[in-house]
């Protein structure tokens, strides 16, 4: 197996697609925008630092999908996906896909971001494996919670080697392996991999990047 995996967030996309979920709630007038911001800059701030309570920001992502329906819930994806998300998408990371695909490779999104967001973004790409925090459902409603393990920085080790458990492997078993990541939250994995590349990183992760030989490259020109 031959296996290329993507970070999603600032890396296929131009932007952070829990962020602007966010903004989009706020905009169609769910969400307040003040409390809001206020909790997503904190949150923001011990990411870039590399010290995020995945926990604490995982209740704060969830709760809105709590808070509706699904029915409100998917018909307000359809919109965010026009206004928030197809716009972020650039041609560099539509053909880095399109390369792998043709290469024979099996294709895999990781990321931290919940798969009520990610999974409609994911299929965007054609992209048909992902693995992303899952948000608990009961009776066919989120509860506000996340079920089994959230797939940030040792949990993408940990989802991946399950995900490749049941194709009855493991990542020693992965002949030649990819990962993309912008961010030092992603380093587990990035050291795990046979082929890790930066794509337009935060200054830890190039400085490590530049320290380790690994590529580094942009998708945003």
């Amino acid at each position: 197996m031959q296996l290329a995996c993507f970070d999603l967030d600032n890396t296929l996309l131009a932007t952070d697609s829990d962020y602007q979920w966010g903004q989009f709630l706020i905009e169609a007038g769910v969400r307040d925008r003040e409390q809001h911001e206020a909790a997503n800059q904190r949150f923001y701030a011990d990411y870039q630092a590399g010290r995020l309570d995945i926990d604490a920001f995982l209740a704060f992502q969830l709760a809105p999908l709590a808070e509706h329906p699904r029915a409100t819930l998917d018909a307000w994806h359809q919109r965010f996906m026009r206004e928030k998300i197809l716009p972020s998408i650039g041609r560099s990371a539509r053909k880095l896909v399109q390369q792998h695909r043709e290469a024979g490779h099996t294709l895999l999104i990781v990321t931290a971001t919940n798969a009520f967001v990610t999974a409609p973004i994911a299929r965007e790409f054609g992209i048909d494996n992902l693995i992303a925090t899952l948000p608990e459902e009961v009776e066919g409603r989120y509860t506000g919670r996340y079920a089994g393990t959230p797939s940030f920085r040792e949990g993408k080790v940990t989802r991946l080697e399950q995900w490749l458990a049941g194709q009855g492997a493991s990542l020693d078993d992965v002949r030649e392996s990819w990962f993309y990541s912008d961010s030092q939250n992603d380093l587990p994995l990035l050291e795990r991999v046979t082929h890790p590349v930066a794509v337009d990183p935060d200054p830890i992760l190039e400085s490590i990047a530049h320290q380790r030989r690994w590529p580094v490259i942009s998708l945003r020109h």
